[in-house]
């Protein structure tokens, strides 16, 4: 129908809007399907639309047909994702749990505003802001809301404690909340240290220096960086790590990219362990600037890379605002490795779906079990700083190769994993023994050593069954050590932090053992890796 059979109002409306649209584009400029498309459908659909939804759901199917890693960000989730990169966020500064429809502390953040009013691990959250929140289907995501806010602004919560009469009041003025990239720092033997790094963010190398320093002191010569699980984070910070193990002048990294400047990242003379044996352990999950890191130390012959392969994401993204505040994250250039690697896997654009399927296909192919069984897609040779073979396309090889440990793995110990029976039991044994087991154990060694597991079982094994997980003999069998351990790391991580549940949990970490045997015997010298720089 043309517009001069309409009715005169429709008739205007529908003239204004073309005059309208032809005004939007500067003379000259041909606007897209795209374009075209959305201004159509505002107009002319029946119904009423919602126009940022249309808008997101466009933007979306672009970036898709792009690559793996590009991606679009709604404003409303732009900064809780950047979160774990930026390094904090605004709150009350506490860990916890949800223990039997109640809030428990289970370790409030050092240096955050609970731990100075006195908020100790075990303490219930039972009210908010004059709120019930005990027994009432609170979840994490409510908590989040109440607890979290702008720093400067004011929470009170009741808190019930274990032996005090009545609700404990606290004011809680909220601040900005640490989240720390490093989960673990501890000497593993008496010269070796050992340092688990989750992310690259903000402030994962001024962390990684004050817990090196720390190690240095109590007599570390030589190093364990466990990459294992690390899915990367921020270039500069991979950048600025690897500067910490090579010498000056020594590159690290290189992208290269259609239009974005090329950038040559080369190490300065501020690194704080060039000197002295440096294992660094990766698995298929480790990524990006985990694989950074890994390939410009294997690269220098500058220490040895122990695990699996690894994810293989070699691809730099750039973020670019758009007006409504949303964000994309758009690839814009590969990075290498000193060598000339790239280290980015193939992938299919715009099958998403392909490339998330890549670790299940390396287990069903045998690659997480068998060296010889992995494949590079680039069959070029590129050699170390010693002439050692290296491939790229495809992640970083180790030079030890580690297969998956799956003897302990069982259906059962997967359904007490998947249902928190650790987490719940170890709370409430933990909280209800705490002062007992803190007088008998004063610290993480006396607790490996002489806390036995064994005396906890029968509670545990009784508690699993009420908690749907019913007895099975077999999986006990196949799976006992490991459940075991888990329990009594659980325990210890409620008793202290972090560092005391990898304390525990790392007899069972095989490329961790591997390492140590590596540094101790003469595996350095065999593969000429060197220990100095």
């Amino acid at each position: 129908m043309s517009i001069l059979r309409k009715k005169p109002v429709q008739a205007v409306l529908a003239a204004l809007f073309i005059l309208t649209s032809a005004r939007v584009y500067p003379q000259g400029f041909q606007p897209s399907k795209m374009d075209y498309t959305l201004d159509i459908i505002k107009y002319y659909y029946v119904d009423t639309v919602n126009e940022k939804k249309l808008d997101d759901a466009a933007v979306k199917a672009m970036i898709k047909e792009l690559d793996p890693h590009s991606a679009y960000i709604p404003v409303e989730e732009l900064r809780e994702m950047n979160e774990p990169l930026v390094g904090k966020f605004e709150g009350v500064g506490i860990q916890f749990n949800i223990h039997n429809d109640t809030i428990m502390v289970t370790q409030p953040i050092a240096g955050g505003p609970s731990e100075k009013l006195g908020i100790r691990a075990g303490d219930r959250i039972c009210t908010i802001d004059g709120e019930n929140v005990a027994g009432m289907g609170v979840t994490n995501n409510d908590v989040f809301k109440k607890l979290r806010g702008p720093k400067g602004t004011k929470v009170k919560v009741g808190i019930y404690r274990r032996g005090v009469p009545g609700l404990m009041d606290f004011e809680i003025t909220r601040d900005q909340i640490p989240l720390f990239s490093i989960d673990a720092s501890y000497m593993v033997t008496p010269d070796i240290g050992y340092i688990k790094v989750a992310r690259f963010a903000d402030a994962t190398v001024e962390e990684f220096r004050k817990a090196l320093a720390d190690l240095k002191s109590k007599g570390m010569t030589s190093l364990i960086l466990d990459l294992q699980g690390n899915g990367g984070g921020y270039l500069n910070r991979a950048v600025e790590l690897a500067d910490e193990f090579l010498s000056d002048g020594k590159k690290i990294v290189f992208t290269r990219g259609r239009t974005s400047p090329p950038e040559d990242f080369i190490a300065t003379s501020r690194g704080g362990w060039e000197n002295g044996k440096l294992a660094i352990l990766i698995d298929e999950t480790s990524a990006s600037a985990s694989e950074i890191v890994s390939g410009a130390v294997q690269d220098w012959d500058r220490g040895l890379i122990i695990g699996r392969r690894s994810f293989g994401k070699g691809l730099v993204q750039k973020p670019f605002q758009l007006p409504d505040g949303s964000m994309i994250r758009l690839t814009v250039a590969h990075y290498y490795t000193p060598s000339g690697r790239c280290i980015q896997k193939p992938y299919e654009k715009g099958d998403e779906e392909d490339y998330d399927e890549d670790l299940s296909n390396r287990y069903k192919h045998g690659e997480l079990f068998y060296a010889d069984s992995i494949h590079f897609a680039d069959s070029t040779k590129y050699f170390t700083n010693g002439k050692r073979v290296v491939l790229g396309g495809g992640g970083i090889m180790p030079d030890l190769f580690i297969p998956l440990d799956t003897s302990n793995s069982s259906q059962y110990y997967s359904d007490l994993l998947r249902k928190g029976v650790f987490s719940d039991f170890s709370l409430t044994y933990t909280d209800n023994n705490r002062n007992k087991l803190k007088a008998a154990y004063p610290d993480i060694t006396a607790f490996k050593e002489k806390f036995d597991v064994e005396t906890v079982m029968p509670d545990f094994l009784t508690f699993t069954v009420k908690q749907g997980v019913k007895e099975d003999s077999l999986g006990m069998a196949t799976s006992g050590n490991v459940i075991r351990l888990q329990l009594k790391a659980m325990i210890a991580r409620n008793l202290w932090d972090t560092d005391a549940y990898y304390e525990v949990i790392n007899t069972l970490n095989k490329p961790l053992q591997e390492a140590i045997r590596a540094i101790h015997d003469n595996t350095f010298e065999k593969m000429k890796i060197a220990a100095r720089q």
